[in-house]
């Protein structure tokens, strides 16, 4: 027992988990005398910061195990690295941190957890370290002494007691299977405006998180056949942030300078997130921010085919709100001459991977200026932000006007040649209209019936993409405004993206940010968009009651007309002289009868109609090979109640939305001839 006690002398000093000493009394786990001892079985965990507190998360049943047989193997455990979470992070299981592969976040803390403890005001269980956990097992086969507690103390010296248990198997928490190793498609997820992408103020990461939880949920439920058969694993979506790079240019500092004290925490929410629009609109930072969402689509395509090399499948690409029409604009600005696509992989007009290229401190060197290169890395500024600086950049962060000419000659020479030039700002008197054969087909422009689709776009040089996008996804939104706003009255209904089939506009009524896309290609004809199914099947009951009632409302309203109708005139017939009675009686037995045939009439002509409607198909153009372009997801029916109290909340549901995740997997596997266990009505 001394020796126990000695290292939980050492372990008091350099631990950094709570000693026992600290809540003076612990509740251990009670142990017959005659029980044998049995090893506990250890589950790993990493930590998370959720609401600026430490959060144990488990990894999934799986991962768990293969952290636990490399721990196991008796190989060295530095530098050893496993995959985890479907290959999206990477755990050093020598450093016991846990690093994402293709987005930037903050290392994670990662235990092999044995003992658990909770205290008085503590919701969940919190892990012990490895190195307390092994005294605890240690004593863990020890009775407690007659008269005072497990550490020694006395009844009057205890404090509140801590929960402690042993062995993840005795505390409540939820651990999941796993995920299919198999990838059968990859999806690429742009944000629109601003850092948070929800009402709870969550990245883009996060929201995408759920977005792939509910997938994985879906195809139990609704490809069950297909997954049995193993027809199917799973489909991979991961991130794409640009608004990070777009503000590490400086231009918040900019901003910071003009922005007015009153007010402050609403005008730093302009800043952050409604000027993002407006960046767009820029020219300077359009470039930007076209060329971060294509490039990291790149570079995340390439990573993700070098960890996965046995991936066949396809890429489609969904954006959410700006997103969506970041995406668009580069999509109708793609050429259609990828048949030497896999070999131009490797050489790519933008630049995809700085790993690659000389850093800012070699290029200075080159041009024998290393000795402001301090300057630079004081004012954060990268090779991205130079290329962006000004002459009169330059000079405020004191480089005299030898230096400054030779950095902006060799950076403005260097864009030039890897075709990422800055763009110039076009006359006010026109719009840029760019060249028909770069994104439009020859009928475009038939009998000059049709504006370009890329017309009004900002001048700036779209990067081109390595790979043909099967599907585009956009959820709540704006194409269909900004398509109007930039002068575009219709589109053309052969009009097609170069390089992608599918298009699919999804919204939810109630989005204030969303609009149609079909009226632009069928403006002389009024019709519904498509109704996208309940993921449990048919329309939510209070639309099919709203739409009973409306029904009802109608035929009575019919009816009461019809029935006032006849009164009204058999009143107004009344006062006739005696000498027309006869002649007045054939005409009123005719009428009733030709007024009873006139709603009869109507509702004749309003059903064939209405039939007509229904089974004759909508031409709504090419844009998505044919096929509907506008979705409308079904609104709660708590939402019906206020449509406005709920309109942003509405531009925020698509990344938990069930409807929108289901027709997404649906129209993925369908390009693989993979359908629903049953169709949905």
């Amino acid at each position: 027992m001394s020796s126990v006690q000695s290292q939980q002398e050492q372990l008091s000093q350099s631990d950094p988990s709570p000693s026992p000493n600290s809540c003076s009394s612990f509740e251990l786990i009670d142990m017959d005398a005659g029980s044998l001892y049995e090893p506990v079985s250890p589950h790993w965990f990493y930590c998370k910061i959720i609401d600026s507190k430490e959060t144990w998360i488990p990894f999934n049943s799986e991962d768990s195990q293969q952290l636990e047989e490399a721990y196991s193997s008796g190989k060295d455990c530095n530098g050893r690295v496993v995959p985890t979470d479907g290959g999206r992070y990477d755990v050093h299981l020598g450093e016991r941190m846990r690093y994402a592969v293709y987005w930037d976040e903050l290392a994670s803390e990662v235990r092999r957890c044995t003992w658990f403890y909770k205290g008085d005001k503590d919701n969940k269980y919190v892990p012990y370290s490895e190195s307390f956990s092994q005294v605890l097992e240690l004593m863990v086969h020890y009775q407690p002494v007659a008269g005072s507690d497990d550490w020694g103390s006395a009844p009057t010296e205890q404090g509140r007691p801590r929960t402690v248990k042993r062995g993840v198997e005795n505390i409540s928490v939820d651990i999941h299977c796993g995920e299919p190793l198999q990838i059968d498609h990859l999806v690429f997820v742009v944000h629109g405006i601003g850092p948070a992408c929800d009402l709870r103020f969550r990245s883009i990461v996060q929201c995408v998180n759920d977005f792939r939880s509910v997938s994985l949920n879906l195809l139990q439920t609704h490809f069950k056949k297909a997954q049995e058969n193993h027809q199917i694993g799973r489909v991979e979506f991961l991130p794409v942030n640009w608004h990070s790079p777009l503000h590490s240019t400086g231009v918040d500092v900019d901003l910071q300078r003009i922005t007015l004290p009153s007010i402050n925490r609403l005008r730093h929410f302009t800043n952050d997130t409604i000027l993002d629009v407006f960046f767009y609109n820029s020219p300077t930072y359009c470039q930007t921010i076209v060329d971060t969402v294509a490039s990291e689509m790149n570079r995340i395509y390439t990573l993700f085919l070098q960890r996965n090399p046995d991936f066949k499948g396809g890429v489609s690409i969904a954006g959410h709100s700006l997103g969506s029409l970041i995406l668009f604009d580069i999509l109708t600005n793609q050429k259609d001459s990828l048949g030497d696509i896999d070999s131009e992989k490797d050489s790519l007009n933008i630049v995809m991977d700085q790993g690659d290229t000389p850093t800012l401190e070699e290029d200075l060197k080159k041009l024998q200026l290393s000795e402001f290169f301090d300057i630079f890395e004081k004012e954060k500024v990268d090779k991205e932000a130079l290329a962006l600086c000004t002459d009169r950049d330059l000079q405020e962060m004191g480089i005299p006007l030898g230096p400054r000419k030779k950095i902006l000659n060799y950076f403005s020479t260097r864009k030039n040649s890897t075709g990422i030039n800055r763009p110039t700002l076009q006359p006010a008197s026109g719009a840029n209209i760019p060249k028909e054969s770069e994104f439009c087909s020859s009928s475009n422009t038939r009998n000059g019936d049709y504006l370009d689709v890329g017309i009004g776009q900002v001048s700036v040089k779209y990067p081109r993409l390595i790979y043909k996008p099967e599907i585009f996804f956009a959820f709540g939104s704006p194409i269909g405004m900004f398509l109007t706003v930039r002068g575009l009255k219709r589109i053309d209904p052969n009009y097609r993206f170069p390089t992608c089939k599918g298009f699919f506009n999804i919204y939810h009524p109630f989005d204030p940010v969303a609009y149609r896309i079909e009226p632009m290609v069928v403006p002389g004809v009024e019709f519904e968009p498509m109704l996208i199914p309940h993921h449990k099947g048919r329309k939510r009951m209070h639309l099919e009651l709203r739409e009973g009632l409306t029904r009802m409302s109608m035929d009575l309203k019919n009816n009461l007309l019809g029935s006032l109708r006849m009164a009204w005139k058999s009143f107004t017939r009344a006062p006739y002289p005696a000498l027309q009675v006869s002649e007045t009686a054939e005409e009123t037995e005719a009428e009733p009868e030709s007024t009873s045939e006139k709603p009869s009439d109507v509702n004749t002509e309003e059903t064939s109609v209405a039939v007509k409607e229904e089974v004759l198909p909508i031409n709504v153009g090419m844009l998505n090979g044919g096929q509907r372009i506008d979705y409308v997801l079904q609104e709660k029916p708590i939402e019906s109640f206020n449509e406005y109290l709920f309109a942003l909340q509405s531009h925020l549901c698509y990344w938990e939305s069930e409807d929108t995740v289901l027709l997404v997997l649906k129209e993925i596997y369908q390009t693989q001839g993979i359908f629903l266990d049953q169709p949905l009505q």
